[in-house]
């Protein structure tokens, strides 16, 4: 009896490390320290000198029950883009620069070739986000997990000046509301889909006209990372008041966390196109608008707060970043949450 019979093949970790090598190095930043490999990653903050008062902001999450669609669809090089964008743009959220990200692989066998993709997506993402993947780990866990199946979860850590900490305290009644568009569902709500439509690889692979893909297509299109659209809002010298990731709970859940006491978020549904996966997965699963609107980002992955003589500014620092934006609404005086009309 050795490790291997066990269910532990030592060897195929080593293996899965050398194919990610060649993603990992491609996320590398000045301020990382060594290589991959150590026990630990290594990051200097010598950079963040500069700041008069830096503030490390951090993000855990995983890419959720969407991971089932990758199994059926045996496609693997995304999800890790949608574990980056779940956890750094939380960070941009508070107006942290993301610095660095390490990523967590569970397993039920070590598939070398399938661990390297999915660091390969997960390197992708921290290249969208400008963070350096400095470490991670590989766990095989024979007898708990199915030998096909894995799970993916990660965590990253950004820094911004306490000046320029993005909460929300100043947003007030006159405010104006942008949304920015999201790639489709992003990496929430997979549970009810799972529901919704009968997942097997023949659905998945069901072209739909409204879609102008395959549902699996849509359905998998990765999560929008909006470091770079937020840091072009920043440099145009625009202040972002509030800032609300939509993740989990949708807009009635979400944008309520950005606000103060005293204040409602007025949001227009009309004012944007929402994708139309949104509209086939109502239509197909029956579902009521406000269960829509409480689940999944319906076109927005991202909404801010800013003063209204700043908002075409902000659109154009948005887009110059390759993202869409909206005026999606207003703030006025009320109790605490959000109207949607």
């Amino acid at each position: 009896m050795d490790y291997k019979k066990a269910g532990v093949d030592i060897e195929a970790g080593y293996r899965s490390v050398e194919l990610m090598k060649e993603y990992v190095k491609g996320t590398k930043r000045p301020e990382v320290l060594g290589g991959l490999g150590g026990f630990s990653g290594a990051f200097s903050l010598s950079k963040i000198k500069d700041m008069e008062n830096p503030v490390l902001v951090s993000g855990t999450d995983g890419v959720g029950t969407k991971i089932k669609l990758a199994f059926i669809m045996d496609r693997h090089d995304t999800v890790g883009i949608d574990c980056v964008a779940m956890c750094v743009n939380d960070i941009v959220c508070a107006g942290g620069e993301p610095l660095f990200f390490l990523d967590y692989i569970a397993c039920g066998k070590n598939h070398p070739e399938k661990v390297a993709s999915i660091v390969k997506g997960v390197a992708e993402g921290c290249k969208m986000a400008g963070a350096a993947l400095i470490g991670g780990e590989t766990a095989e866990h024979p007898g708990l997990m199915p030998e096909e199946e894995y799970d993916l979860a990660g965590f990253a850590v950004g820094v911004v000046d306490e000046k320029d900490l993005i909460d929300g305290k100043n947003i007030k009644s006159g405010d104006v509301i942008l949304g920015i568009a999201s790639s489709g569902v992003h990496s929430n709500g997979f549970s009810l889909i799972r529901k919704i439509f009968v997942m097997t690889t023949e659905s998945l692979n069901t072209y739909y006209d409204e879609l102008g893909k395959t549902l699996g297509e849509a359905l998998i299109e990765p999560t929008k990372i909006y470091v770079k659209a937020l840091k072009n809002v920043k440099e145009a010298g625009v202040v972002i008041k509030g800032c609300s990731h939509i993740t989990g709970g949708g807009f009635y859940e979400n944008i309520p966390r950005m606000l103060p006491d005293g204040v409602t978020a007025v949001i227009e549904k009309g004012s944007y196109p929402i994708p139309p996966i949104f509209e086939l997965m109502r239509k197909e699963g029956n579902l009521e608008e406000k269960v829509m609107y409480n689940t999944y980002n319906m076109g927005l992955g991202m909404v801010l707060a800013v003063a209204p003589e700043n908002a075409q500014k902000a659109i154009e620092a948005i887009e110059a970043a390759g993202d869409k934006a909206y005026v999606v609404g207003k703030i006025q005086d009320g109790e605490k949450g959000v109207i949607l009309c």
